[in-house]
């Protein structure tokens, strides 16, 4: 089941503030490809620079209603405010939750959009239009909305041909999730400083998170 919404009061913020992260060397920056290989994926669906101090790790479901107000309220802005300014390095996992009919599907449309170069704005399309497609299934049309003609072609003729890659690609995130004994969405990951940190279940609210990754950046 997806997991619970956060805590706020004193005793997780103090938990958070006195918790120390770590710098995973994760993949380097998203690159704008309209072909790679399925390792590839993850960077190119990764924002910023893998020299970052802080690496942020986050397995989603596109079908996730928590996930979906953790993307518009928090990850905007960790983008805008620490990934643009080589602070953080934001990595996208897919973790679809077999509770939504659509999420893997969603996921592997998002995987073909990463590979024409376009993850950015599928992903804010499949969040915004969550309501939609959660209950009609057509990711597709959701997606020709948002992007041209030309790279919705792109897409549509990567998703038909490189299918089994994106898959596998999939399946390496939720493998990795399971291995950490992820059970639900959002679950996000802080590394810093040689240490990995899982944070409350079910997402950080922005004014939370920013105080987090400031105590951390003074500790670097």
């Amino acid at each position: 089941m997806e997991r619970v919404r956060l805590k706020t009061g004193l005793s997780v913020v103090f938990g958070l503030l006195v918790a120390v992260s770590v710098l995973l060397g994760g993949p380097g920056p998203r690159a704008q490809k309209t072909k790679a290989a399925s390792q590839d994926l993850t960077a190119i669906k990764s924002f910023g620079s893998r020299q970052a101090p802080i690496t942020i790790e986050v397995f989603s479901d596109y079908q996730c209603p928590q996930c979906k107000v953790f993307y518009q309220d928090t990850t905007r802005q960790l983008i805008d405010n620490y990934v643009s300014t080589g602070k953080v390095y934001l990595v996208h996992r897919d973790f679809p939750l077999n509770m939504h009919s659509h999420s893997r599907e969603a996921a592997q449309w998002a995987n073909a959009a990463a590979l024409a170069g376009v993850f950015d704005t599928a992903e804010q399309a499949l969040y915004a239009k969550q309501d939609d497609w959660g209950s009609t299934g057509r990711i597709e049309e959701v997606l020709a909305n948002a992007l041209s003609a030309a790279d919705m072609k792109k897409v549509r003729l990567i998703a038909a041909s490189q299918g089994p890659e994106i898959d596998a690609s999939i399946a390496r995130d939720m493998a990795l999730g399971e291995s950490r004994h992820v059970d639900g969405t959002p679950t996000i990951y802080v590394f810093h400083n040689g240490q990995m940190t899982p944070l409350p279940p079910g997402g950080v609210n922005y004014s939370l998170f920013k105080q987090y990754i400031d105590y951390l950046l003074q500790q670097h």
